[in-house]
């Protein structure tokens, strides 16, 4: 990706951190990522409820996108290992959360669409099914392994150093943001799954900016919080995107009434979704250094 001289990017006046400062962090971030996943873990297996998954998969991205910042600064295959592990536990719920964001909101639309009991009451079957399979799959879920691996990487950054430690950390950011970049130029209004890829780019992004912050100087307090606000719009499109597809792939037989109406609803929901993301796509550019030679937004 972007290749800089590092003597340019330590001495940029946008960051701050001592070697051991920034081993610091790093450690008590894995530590508090790690507890906070263990935490959703056990949660989600004693009830799967929509909160609880949504919850466990949230720890699981921001764990993984740890995980990738501390691979960039000393790879490794265990690191890999360990990103391969959560990234195949993500994809097993994505039936289930799909599933789960569309009963939710399908519920909260029955008073203005009663015709929409039948196809609760099928996704409520559909949601049973998978419960009952994921739960089986989670009873014979080791995490033996992964933590042996996670205390070895604690471990190694108790003892670990490296005299430049802050340039793989921000090179790292400055990927996941040009991916983002990227993504958002190729992004075509008429296929939401071009919005989708920027989703998925822009959550790592913003998960790895979460952990290195605060070593940056003068970052804005109130960035976190524009940044969520920004996925959030991409979300409410792939949530609407997600129900027009179930409807699609439902079987007929479940419908006594024209399924037409409740289409053009939800299509009209995704249409005013779309928009709404699309007036705001420059704000991206807000949240990062354009390239590691240029400053950061909040410094100009």
């Amino acid at each position: 990706m972007f290749e800089m001289d590092q003597a340019m990017l330590i001495d940029t006046p946008a960051m701050a951190g001592s070697t051991r400062q920034v081993s610091q962090l790093l450690l008590s971030a894995l530590e508090k990522h790690w507890r906070d996943y263990r935490t959703e873990y056990k949660r989600c297996r004693a009830e799967f409820s929509n909160e609880a998954v949504h919850d466990l998969r949230v720890a699981t991205r921001r764990l993984l996108a740890l995980i990738q910042v501390l691979n960039s600064i000393s790879p490794r295959p265990s690191l890999k290992k360990l990103m391969r592990a959560f990234k195949g536990q993500l994809d097993g719920f994505d039936k289930l959360r799909d599933t789960q964001v569309i009963l939710a909101e399908v519920t909260e639309t029955l008073p203005q669409l009663p015709q929409l009991q039948e196809f609760q009451e099928y996704l409520q079957e559909v949601e049973k099914g998978l419960l009952k399979t994921l739960r089986k799959k989670q009873k014979v879920i080791d995490l033996y392994d992964v933590s042996k691996r996670i205390h070895r990487l604690q471990a190694s950054l108790k003892t670990e150093s490296d005299d430049n430690p802050i340039v793989p950390l921000l090179q790292a950011v400055d990927d996941a943001f040009l991916i983002t970049q990227q993504r958002l130029r190729w992004i075509n209004p008429a296929a939401a799954t071009t919005i989708h890829r920027v989703r998925l780019a822009f959550k790592t992004f913003r998960y790895m900016v979460e952990v290195i912050h605060p070593l940056l100087n003068d970052f804005p307090p109130g960035n976190l919080k524009r940044m969520h606000e920004y996925q959030s719009r991409m979300g409410k499109i792939q949530d609407a995107e997600v129900i027009l597809q179930a409807l699609a792939e439902a079987p007929r037989d479940i419908f006594s009434f024209d399924p037409e109406p409740v289409r053009r609803y939800y299509g009209g929901c995704h249409a005013e979704a779309i928009s709404a993301y699309l007036a705001v796509t420059d704000q991206l550019a807000t949240f990062w250094r354009p390239a590691p030679d240029r400053s950061f937004p909040w410094e100009k």
